[in-house]
């Protein structure tokens, strides 16, 4: 390779059942595991930062407000919601689909207990930058155990699949969708937002190669290789 050519990474492109077939299991499963837990983490950071959520979040806040419940439950809901919307798409879930869509939540509402909201414009810029980074991570934990996509993330690329839209333009679409749905419920829309949007996949894109597990399988087609939108 030389110095200006750029890693590829290669997920394997498996149904749920293969993914589970595919070997590594030791490995992938506690990894898988990990990711989601410091990506739930990562979020609650977020949200204490008080500086602005990502678009699926600021969707997350804005229903929390309104229906009065953990954001957790909130997450964990709209997660298993967003799966239904698989249904016509004829995508089915893998484990790690349905762990992501609880995994997340809990962990979330767990490191919600713990942390308390910034009170110091210095706490609300370490949480921002610690929680992106950590998200960074987090997402290549779970996207390189090669376990199945989020729910939000299976349901970019099966409307991209279907519609044959480009995967930039449905992401595109879906976040703006949810991120005005959010802000109209009072959700939490600031400077984090746009850093989030700015930084997160060139920090998924670094951390992915380092942590991925490599299967001799076929590979996915290289706009179906992207960050996670949210989780």
């Amino acid at each position: 390779m030389s110095r200006t050519e750029r890693p590829t990474v290669a997920l394997a492109d498996l149904d749920p059942l293969a993914q589970l077939r595919a070997g590594q299991l030791a490995r992938r499963l506690p990894q898988l595991l990990i990711g989601l837990w410091l990506y739930g983490f990562a979020m609650a950071m977020f949200v204490r930062s008080g500086l602005g959520l990502d678009p699926w979040d600021v969707f997350h806040a804005g229903l929390q407000g309104l229906l009065g419940v953990s954001f957790g439950t909130i997450v964990i809901g709209v997660g298993f919601a967003v799966l239904l919307l698989w249904i016509p798409l004829r995508q089915w879930p893998g484990l790690g689909t349905i762990a992501n869509a609880v995994v997340i939540g809990l962990a979330a509402d767990s490191t919600l207990a713990l942390i308390p909201p910034a009170t110091d414009w210095r706490v609300s810029w370490a949480l921002l930058i610690g929680g992106l980074l950590l998200n960074g991570l987090a997402g290549g934990l779970y996207i390189g155990s090669q376990l199945g996509p989020g729910p939000r993330d299976g349901l970019m690329t099966g409307l991209a699949r279907r519609t044959g839209w480009s995967l930039r333009l449905v992401r595109t679409g879906l976040e703006l969708s949810v991120l005005a749905i959010g802000w109209l419920l009072g959700g939490a829309v600031g400077i984090g937002t746009v850093v989030y949007a700015l930084a997160i996949g060139p920090l998924v894109q670094f951390f992915l190669p380092l942590v991925m597990v490599r299967l001799d399988q076929p590979v996915a087609e290289p706009d179906e290789l992207v960050e996670p939108a949210q989780c």
